[in-house]
């Protein structure tokens, strides 16, 4: 009687694109640091938050490694001492967040997470009008004065 074997070789290729990791609550607390203050040892980093979010040094240190392992900062040494820095500014981090929320929730559209932030009075008609304004006369960079309609009113509700 004759023996039959089916024998079948398949090679897949991971096609799934692997998110950057995102940031924690103290890893954000560390990088809002290191944005704000520049390059900067880890004990200074400890020193700074220790009054909201006391920490010891190998734990800081351990951070800020795995900050530099996602991305987040890169590292100098002087002397003895690792010296951080931010690898990538404020503003370029979070536009790569947005787009990821775009991407995965919105099926990458902007103009619906514009319209849900609108309908959800996350921001106000008036901040998206001066919005439209800079960005019709080019002056995107230009930063919105504080307090200007990025939070809507709630009188009259």
């Amino acid at each position: 009687m004759p023996h039959s074997v089916t024998y079948c070789n398949a090679t897949m290729h991971n096609t799934y694109k692997k998110r950057p990791k995102g940031l924690g609550e103290v890893e954000q607390m560390v990088m809002d640091y290191v944005w704000a203050h520049g390059p900067c040892p880890a004990e200074s980093c400890r020193e700074a938050l220790a009054s909201t979010r006391p920490m010891k040094d190998s734990t800081v240190r351990t951070i800020l490694r795995r900050l530099e392992q996602k991305g987040f900062v890169a590292h100098e040494i002087e002397g003895r001492t690792f010296i951080y820095r931010a690898a990538e500014a404020r503003q370029n981090v979070a536009v790569r967040a947005v787009k990821s929320i775009i991407d995965r929730f919105c099926g990458g559209s902007a103009e619906e997470l514009v319209v849900g932030m609108v309908n959800s009075a996350v921001i106000d008609r008036n901040l998206l009008d001066r919005l439209a304004r800079k960005v019709a006369q080019g002056k995107i960079g230009e930063k919105l004065e504080p307090g200007s309609g990025n939070r809507p009113s709630r009188k009259g509700k």
